[in-house]
């Protein structure tokens, strides 16, 4: 495992003239973005398996840091939505976690983030996942892994999945992504798919198939949150 101890102390917010990422309270001391109580309950996260019930074909054994509920949830859409471009470092740190738990260091270990669309890339101002990844990759080679990482996916113009159904999901997954022209081998590896929130599984178990279809076999996916899938039926 990568060490947590101190995670949060990393980066020291006290004089930055922003609300706390994860209750939104003003004028209050921030440590990498989120208050004291905030930053507490973050750091007692424990990554652990998670599994969408129904599980789509094809998904790999994923771990997450916690449910997307509470202080994740705020810090997420703070970082992702609100414009808290500062959050990716201890984010990325936390997914690093994440990656500790999912696969060992008995291997070099690749990160294949999952890609963004150019739309959603150009709303956030900035790829959110590839700078998650950057961090967490910079953590764990801090710790003694053998890390790289590598983008064999680009994604492709898709509708907003937050109002379709299960089996809408799992179409728009299964169309929404393509192989580069070149692709890095994979061999002696092992390989973990990054995103932040697993929802139905649809777009892990997608960017799996794509690359077990290059010769990359995906050991593990790690995201940061999991939520529960909503019956529209």
């Amino acid at each position: 495992m990568v060490a947590a101890a101190g995670l949060w102390d990393a980066l020291t917010d006290l004089v930055l003239p922003a609300s706390c990422a994860g209750c939104r309270a003003d004028r209050v001391p921030l440590r990498a973005g989120a208050c004291a109580a905030c930053a507490a309950d973050l750091e007692a996260l424990r990554a652990g398996p998670v599994r969408p019930t129904p599980a789509p074909p094809g998904l790999p054994d994923c771990v997450a840091l916690g449910p997307y509920a509470g202080v994740l949830r705020e810090s997420l859409l703070s970082y992702k939505e609100r414009g808290r471009h500062g959050l990716a470092r201890p984010l990325g740190r936390l997914l690093a976690e994440v990656v500790a738990t999912a696969v060992r260091p008995d291997r070099p270990v690749l990160l294949v983030p999952v890609p963004s669309t150019a739309r959603a890339v150009r709303a956030r101002h900035g790829d959110h996942l590839g700078r998650l990844t950057r961090h967490a990759a910079r953590r764990l080679r801090g710790a003694g892994w053998r890390v790289a990482v590598a983008r064999p996916l680009r994604a492709l113009p898709r509708p907003d999945s937050a109002e379709l159904t299960s089996a809408q999901r799992a179409q728009a997954a299964g169309e929404a992504f393509r192989l580069r022209s070149s692709v890095r081998a994979a061999a002696g590896h092992r390989v973990v798919v990054l995103d932040d929130i697993v929802t139905t599984g649809a777009t892990l178990a997608a960017v799996t198939g794509l690359l077990d279809s290059a010769g990359m076999r995906v050991d593990a996916a790690a995201v940061l949150a999991a939520t529960r899938k909503r019956d529209r039926r």
